[in-house]
């Protein structure tokens, strides 16, 4: 390895799943995904509660709906295993069981759990006492009020971190959409320290799912404290501290969908803004002055790579891909100084000087951009 101890990093690229995933569930073996990740020694939290707000961020400016981003740490569910008398040698087993109290019902865990991996009754409805408590700073200070949990030096350790990082996350703004959850395991046997996960509430039915469920996509952002992992790289197996964070791009596209699906809004396949089409012959010349003058001004034109296409092909073109706006010209247009603006949705057209073509297309543009943006928060 080389000598760098310290760095802050994001990527996003490709990725992939070693186990079966359920596509219908937007869980893919090959996808798309963004990672954030800080290395170093650091003190306590600080990079932890940096990588909590920048899913809050992120999360927030998307505009995918109410969020909640849990947070727990895996020295408390060392911890809280070993005060309810589960076997070291079994703690990561026992810790995959409580993952699945977010896809299913406690009943089901508890069973697992015995019948299963072999784990006493009463052990388990310890364990099941313990996981179903969900909070904030009010649960940091009712836990730290057991006299039985705080005894174990795993546990305490544990709500130490989550109490620093509760009060990082107040500091930065986020605390209300952060739930210090005690069921929240994540499966992973990497993570040292504090986990985390966002999930979105009232999410639509999952892409092609065969019961129509909603909520079927689960968690989009998902990560932790990864203390020991790059060491197992080093030959000298010198300890690098991690912490970062992978948002599911596939995800978040499915979820889009989902919801663009519900209001019976098209999808666009193209970033163009504007079509220049001609209503007659040899009139390419003309289209390629207008589409300059278009580019120009940073607006997003294409024009038809034929020199005499049809009229009628020029505007089946741009309903088919939802361009907003058609930019006509003919032979009287040319004469008059003149162009026409289609609206391409609505067919109304206005017909324009061609030195006030640039203003009368931006204001279109905004009025497009805001009847659709008005239409898909409404139905």
């Amino acid at each position: 390895m080389n000598k760098i101890t310290n760095i802050k990093r994001y990527h996003i690229a490709k990725v992939y799943r070693r186990d079966n995933p359920s596509l219908t569930k937007g869980r893919f073996r090959e996808f798309y995904q963004c990672d954030f990740d800080i290395a170093g020694q650091y003190d306590p939290m600080m990079p932890d509660a940096e990588c909590v707000k920048m899913v809050a961020e992120i999360l927030s400016a998307l505009e995918l709906g109410d969020y909640v981003i849990k947070v727990n740490h895996r020295q408390l569910l060392d911890g809280m295993f070993q005060v309810s008398g589960v076997p070291e040698v079994k703690f990561r087993t026992i810790c995959s069981s409580v993952d699945k109290l977010d896809k299913s019902p406690w009943a089901e865990v508890r069973a697992e759990m015995i019948d299963e991996k072999g784990l006493d009754p009463d052990v388990a409805d310890r364990i099941g006492e313990l996981v179903k408590h969900s909070g904030s700073l009010e649960l940091v200070k009712a836990l730290e009020g057991d006299p039985t949990l705080m005894k174990n030096k795993r546990f305490s350790a544990g709500l130490a971190d989550m109490k620093l990082l509760l009060r990082y996350c107040e500091l930065y703004g986020v605390l209300n959409k952060v739930l210090f959850d005690l069921s929240l395991a994540r499966g992973l046997d990497y993570y040292t320290g504090v986990i985390f996960e966002a999930v979105l509430h009232d999410l639509p039915p999952a892409r092609s799912s065969p019961d129509n469920e909603p909520g079927g996509i689960g968690s989009i952002a998902g990560g932790g404290r990864y203390d020991e992992l790059v060491g197992l790289f080093d030959p000298k197996n010198r300890k690098v501290p991690c912490v970062g964070v992978s948002v599911g791009i596939e995800r978040i596209f499915a979820i889009i969908e989902s919801k663009l699906n519900m209001v019976k809004v098209k999808q666009r396949a193209t970033e163009t803004e504007v079509y220049v089409a001609a209503a007659q012959k040899n009139l390419h010349e003309e289209r390629m002055r207008l589409c300059t003058m278009l580019w120009d001004a940073d607006i997003k034109t294409e024009q038809p790579y034929k020199q005499s296409p049809k009229l009628l092909a020029q505007l089946q073109y741009c309903e088919e891909r939802q361009i907003p706006l058609a930019v006509l010209i003919g032979q009287s247009e040319l004469e008059g100084g003149i162009v026409k603006i289609r609206i391409v949705s609505t067919r109304e057209e206005f017909v324009v000087s061609r030195d006030k073509m640039i203003d009368e297309v931006r204001r279109l543009l905004r009025e497009v951009s805001e009847k659709t943006i008005s239409k898909t928060t409404t139905s």
